[in-house]
């Protein structure tokens, strides 16, 4: 099993993933905190083929939602979350929360 931890942040635009101490940041202007969340886990999934991953996130929302325990009213998010599921076809990708002092990709973005 892969471990990846996975951050974003609405304010500055970045998002990031660790996986193996490795980080990874990216930035994209004009979008919210939970756009970058997922965004954070798409390009986590993208990048990492491997087959079993844990993907940890300090993102309640996020979390609830791509394990469908909660709805997504907002049309962004809901795409956002399909090109997960997408990424995660034919894959053992779970969704964990953790608390934000111990996700590595939050301590990378502050």
């Amino acid at each position: 099993m892969t471990d990846i931890f996975v951050d974003g942040s609405g304010k500055t635009g970045r998002y990031a993933y660790v996986k193996d101490n490795k980080v990874k940041i990216f930035q994209k202007k004009g979008i919210t905190n939970n756009e970058a969340e997922y965004l954070a886990v798409i390009s986590a999934l993208k990048e990492n083929k491997d087959r079993n991953i844990s993907i940890y996130s300090d993102s309640q929302l996020i979390v609830n939602q791509l394990n469908k325990r909660y709805a997504i009213k907002e049309d962004r998010l809901r795409k956002l979350a399909q090109k997960v599921w997408e990424l995660c076809e034919g894959r053992n990708i779970t969704f964990i929360w953790i608390e934000r002092e111990k996700n590595l990709a939050g301590k990378i973005l502050g």
